[in-house]
């Protein structure tokens, strides 16, 4: 497993902090994140690798709790209020967003362009802050939504901000993940956007993600060292590659240098 943090990947069987029990349980939670909304404990244990007599223990311990809630028509179970109001939890006390949100405001008032603050988890960004221009309707991204690292701007960017040894880690998870083909082809992208960050600042990802979409992401250091990541985004036919590469980057670059001079 992966760390959110810059740091070694999970072992517990080396670590005697590391209570596995509380990563199972966590896992099972985290299955409810693959697609569907509503899963059985042999959904689940197939997409954990966890035993189903383990499953079964932990989704009627997270419905005890109230974290998961049991469809008795479906015999199925889907994430309950427990599991939101600790979202709501972090996205509503965290600082950066409610700075941000002017700075991004005006930006996608004069680009036209949706812009996005993002988070790490694992192998993906999160969206915590979305804003659109005032009239647009297009690429609404709801707060909570998941976005592959390899080949989003968000998640580029973060990837060529974190340390070496974090990069690493990463790597190893996604071709991992990916298999030795589908490894090599993310990397290539990567290494791509590793270039564009050592000239420019800035990672793109033009129809890489989404055919249809164009994409800058840019690094966000946080005061207490996390790194977060601001993409904006637009459908291609409205904001082409070269106006992206050669102006948009560069402003949504000093929007970051901005919103980290406030202290965040």
């Amino acid at each position: 497993m992966v760390a959110s943090g810059d740091g070694e990947p999970v072992k517990p069987e080396k670590d005697r902090k590391f209570v596995e029990a509380l990563s199972r349980g966590l896992d099972v939670l985290r299955a409810f994140s693959q697609g569907s909304v509503i899963l059985g404990n042999q959904d689940i244990a197939r997409i954990t690798g966890l035993p189903k007599p383990t499953v079964s223990r932990m989704t009627y311990t997270l419905t005890k709790l109230g974290y998961l809630s049991y469809n008795q028509q479906l015999e199925k179970y889907q994430l309950s209020s427990g599991v939101l109001a600790l979202g709501y939890a972090y996205v509503s006390n965290l600082k950066v967003r409610q700075l941000a949100k002017p700075y991004m405001d005006e930006f996608a008032r004069q680009t036209n362009m949706s812009i996005g603050l993002t988070c790490r988890d694992r192998l993906h960004m999160i969206y915590v802050e979305n804003r659109l221009p005032p009239e647009a309707s297009l690429l609404r991204m709801d707060i909570g939504l998941k976005l592959p690292m390899a080949t989003t701007s968000a998640g580029r960017a973060y990837y060529c901000a974190i340390t070496d040894k974090a990069r690493k880690t990463i790597d190893d998870a996604m071709e991992a993940k990916y298999g030795p083909a589908g490894w090599l082809e993310k990397k290539e992208g990567l290494d791509r956007a590793k270039e564009d960050f050592e000239k420019h600042g800035f990672c793109l990802s033009l129809g890489e993600w989404d055919r249809n979409i164009n994409s800058a992401g840019v690094p966000i250091h946080l005061q207490d060292g996390t790194i977060m990541a601001l993409t904006c985004a637009a459908p291609s036919y409205l904001v082409s590659g070269e106006k992206l590469r050669e102006s948009i980057a560069h402003q949504l670059a000093m929007l970051a240098s901005d919103i980290e001079s406030l202290g965040v």
